[in-house]
């Protein structure tokens, strides 16, 4: 579909009305306190003309009553300057207090929902990172939320502003006559009528243009994360290409948003001034009308204090009135393009916060146990080196099972997209402390068995039992605590290497952390780091080799000491010699432990318990290595490189 073409897509309307509720729950005494410096300074900013009529009835009383004693014009005329003078002062405080109390809802609501994105980010499934662009996702935290604090910090003070001011001043319009006032409220309506049909056409290139920029961050982190690969294939130019086409279309949907916007401040003004001119054409023609009979004088100036004539006094004030209603009119229509804007991003952000969090209706949890010699098992709160799951029943009991390890899936059957199935019928039982490998060509299902062990995803079909107990049944936190994994895309966080390390296990000590390092074989390289292992680490361990940052990856997981291991591809990075110094650390942190290893290099499965050979999704061998290579299948022809593996 042409992008001209787009349908056009509404925003919900109450994304408004939900920004106004979250602020008023986070804020339930500063807002309306707020509120009300608001409404003061703008009432009051809205009172001049009345003062202003009042000394111009004063002058033009004795001007036109011949009366030169200005003095006691000024007793008159001095008190009322004091009451608007003071007034302005008030103003003053009201403006001061209530920006001041703006800043620190603004900020105070945009750290509130930064937080609230955030910590919901953190329940969501990864599926949602799967299918999702991360620059996407980054959007979000920066471009959508500055919409929201535009919104928060001006838009919607100004419009509260702009119309208590309006209404405050329509009243005195009417007040001093009613006749001009519809001169004044015709022009409004042929603003009213110019901002809608200018605005709607800005509005949903507002929201194309809030899309089009999420959609360039994306593109520019992805290529950032590719910059080798980029270079490795000389696609710079074709990936500037890309950018350029991805940047025009923000252009032009930026463009159109603007020049629509842009053009509607001064159309708004104009008409304004052409409506002044009006009106003090019509208080021209009022004034010299010679008007004899009192009772249409009433019905020209609308029956109020000054209905007995339609004098200059009230001329000069309607007029500075008249510019004061169009131009907070002018500003309300010039809010419209932020709160369009704020709109767009606010519907984006309430679309992350309103995704569904990962589900868990586990209720098994795992707990430091004591395991007695007659096999008698009791919680602790101590760390003992030993676990137990903790399993609560029907009728109030609990029932503890030590943690062994025992794992067993049965005849799964699973799928990423409906219609597409990734595993069929796969059984795998590993009893504890054995080592299950797992062997394919890429796509054959290796990784997304682990998947489901861990349950990032769950399965369509069959059972997964761990310790006799299904997985569904265990509290998503404990499972993954009691499962180590190690992944072949290391992700290391800005910080020390220590606390790379620690970040398997929050409450190990420093000796915790050595000793994991030792037994990974990273104690080696890290104590030749210029500082050790209070070496700074920074952008994904760049400042490390590949295979460095996979060994640290291994202690990490080794300070976790968990009974359970995943290793998918975790010596992939590393060259021999470092490979044959981290088989044996690995082969130290398997002892005692059931582990399941996915490798591409069959060398490294060899010492495994079974072999589990997977083709699209299907078992289809298993066995131990000498057994394997006696059948003379697929296992051996891969191990004897009867055919790529790939």
């Amino acid at each position: 579909m042409n992008k001209e073409q787009t349908p056009k897509r509404k925003l919900n309307k109450n994304v408004l009305g939900r920004v106004i509720r979250m602020l008023f729950r986070s804020y339930p005494v500063m807002i309306p306190l707020t509120m009300f410096c608001i409404v003061a300074s703008a009432a009051i900013s809205s009172i001049p003309a009345i003062f202003q009529q009042k000394v111009l009835a004063v002058v033009t009383g004795f001007y036109e009553a011949g009366n030169t004693d200005w003095a006691a014009a000024a007793e008159q005329i001095v008190p009322k300057i004091v009451i608007l003078a003071t007034l302005y002062f008030l103003s003053i405080i009201f403006i001061t207090l209530y920006t001041q109390l703006m800043a620190v809802i603004t900020q105070g609501f945009l750290n509130k929902l930064r937080c609230r994105m955030f910590d919901g980010m953190q329940d969501l499934p990864i599926r949602y990172f799967d299918s999702n662009k991360h620059g996407d996702i980054m959007s979000y935290y920066t471009n959508d939320i500055d919409t929201l604090r535009q919104l928060v910090s001006n838009s919607l003070p100004h419009l509260l502003q702009s119309a208590i001011i309006v209404l405050t001043v329509l009243g005195i319009m009417l007040w001093y006559s009613i006749w001009m006032t519809l001169v004044v409220l015709l022009g409004v309506g042929a603003m009213v009528f110019v901002s809608k049909k200018i605005g709607g056409g800005s509005a949903k290139y507002f929201v194309r243009q809030q899309k089009s920029i999420a959609k360039g961050e994306g593109y520019i982190q992805e290529m950032m994360n590719g910059q080798k690969v980029i270079k490795v294939f000389c696609h710079e130019e074709e990936v500037k290409e890309g950018f350029h086409q991805i940047n025009k279309e923000l252009y032009e949907d930026s463009f159109r948003a603007h020049a629509y916007a842009n053009c509607l401040g001064p159309i708004i003004m104009n008409i304004g001034n052409v409506l002044y001119v009006i009106c003090a054409t019509v208080g021209g023609l009022f004034l010299l009308s010679n008007l004899s009979n009192a009772s249409l004088r009433g019905l020209i100036t609308g029956g109020g204090i000054f209905a007995a004539a339609f004098t200059i006094d009230i001329v000069i004030p309607f007029l500075n009135m008249t510019k004061q209603f169009t131009g907070n009119i002018n500003q309300v229509s010039q809010q419209i393009n932020s709160i369009v804007m704020a709109m767009a991003g606010a519907e984006r952000i309430f679309a992350l916060m309103d995704e569904k969090p990962e589900a868990d209706d586990g209720y098994v949890t795992l707990v430091n146990a004591r395991i007695a010699e007659d096999g008698t098992v009791t919680e602790s709160e101590e760390r003992t080196g030993e676990w137990a799951w903790k399993h609560p029943h029907g009728d109030g009991t609990l029932t503890y099972t030590p943690l062994r390890g025992d794992v067993r899936l049965t005849e799964v059957d699973f799928s990423y997209v409906e219609g597409k199935q990734v595993l069929t019928d796969v059984s795998v039982y590993a009893e504890p402390g054995q080592k299950v490998a797992f062997v394919g060509a890429t796509g054959a299902g290796k990784t997304t068995i682990t998947n489901l062990l861990n349950r990032f995803y769950d399965i369509a079909d069959g059972k997964i039992r761990y310790d006799g107990i299904n997985i569904n049944k265990i509290r998503k936190d404990d499972l993954r605590r009691s499962i180590g994994i190690v992944l072949q895309d290391t992700n290391l966080f800005t910080g020390s290497v220590m606390e790379n390390i620690r970040y398997g296990r929050l409450d190990a000590t420093d000796e915790d952390c050595i000793a994991a390092a030792k037994l990974a074989g990273a104690d080696d390289f890290i104590t030749r780091l210029p500082d050790g292992y209070r070496t700074e680490l920074n952008n994904n361990g760049a400042n490390l080799s590949q295979g460095q940052r996979q060994l640290i990856a291994i202690a990490r997981a080794a300070v976790a000491d968990p009974p359970v291991m995943i290793l998918d591809e975790a010596t992939s990075s590393i060259d021999t010699r470092t490979e044959a110094i981290v088989q044996r650390g690995m082969d130290k942190l398997m002892e005692g432990r059931t582990v399941f290893v996915i490798a591409h290099r069959l060398s490294t499965v060899k010492n495994s318990d079974v072999i589990m050979v997977l083709d699209h999704g299907r078992i289809i061998e298993r066995g131990g290595h000498e057994k394997l290579i006696a059948d003379r299948g697929t296992y051996y022809q891969l191990y004897t490189g009867a055919f790529e593996l790939e």
